[in-house]
């Protein structure tokens, strides 16, 4: 078993073993045990009583962070050359179609988010193989299959992300940055989390909400009181 630093315990000597902290404190805390250089991501992981396997139990969104990511998401917008202009308008940091599909097809993947229309979904579906296990796949529940592709790109570029429940049962989430304010940690992780209860499967049965833990890139985590609603 690897020792921890002398941050690292001082980071875990701040968390009290067995609370379970809200929100607010938890976001706080985080600030205080992020010692990384970098500008750590914050992270949430809620652990839900679903069983994934069933489809009808499946929880899967998006959601607007109302404080942004942190992040500037790269976007790839493959469309047709009439939705070229507004594509590049709204933030698309590559727009085009044929050529990109090429460069997928070859392993390119630089992408954070791909958006597209359902007229170019038929072309990518032969790349299901290279974008699938990467979470780059277009989706229309997830918005990223419209015809109103302005929409899409502004909404990603602002800070829409999307969320899908393991075959653990578990959502992960990055909510932010250890640099952000804790009011606004906070308010990406109750938007977060109003949206999971929003969505609970009405054949899910028993506790809905099993677990929260919120941390950062390197930080212990923080066990977040899960009645939330």
């Amino acid at each position: 078993m690897a020792r921890l630093t002398k941050k690292q315990k001082e980071a875990l000597a701040k968390i009290e073993k067995g609370k379970l902290y809200s929100v607010d404190e938890a976001s706080a805390l985080i600030k205080e045990i992020t010692n990384t250089k970098f500008d750590a991501s914050v992270d949430l992981a809620v652990r839900l009583g679903v069983d994934p396997r069933k489809a009808n139990q499946m929880v899967r969104g998006v959601v607007s962070l109302p404080h942004g990511t942190g992040k500037d998401k790269k976007v790839l917008a493959l469309v047709t050359p009439d939705k070229e202009a507004e594509a590049k308008e709204a933030g698309a940091d590559y727009v085009g179609l044929d050529e990109y599909l090429d460069k997928i097809k070859g392993g390119w993947t630089d992408v954070d988010v791909i958006i597209t229309m359902p007229n170019v979904m038929g072309k990518l579906g032969p790349l299901g193989r290279v974008l699938g296990p990467r979470g780059l796949m277009p989706n229309p529940k997830t918005g990223t299959v419209t015809m109103d592709v302005a929409k899409a790109v502004s909404e990603v570029k602002a800070g829409k992300i999307d969320f899908k429940v393991d075959k653990t049962g578990i959502v992960h989430a990055a909510i932010g940055k250890a640099s952000f304010s804790a009011d606004k940690i906070a308010g990406n992780a109750n938007e977060l989390l109003q949206t999971l209860i929003k969505l609970k499967p009405t054949t899910a049965k028993g506790t809905y909400v099993k677990s929260i833990f919120m941390s950062s890139t390197m930080s212990p985590s923080v066990a977040v009181d899960p009645k939330i609603g």
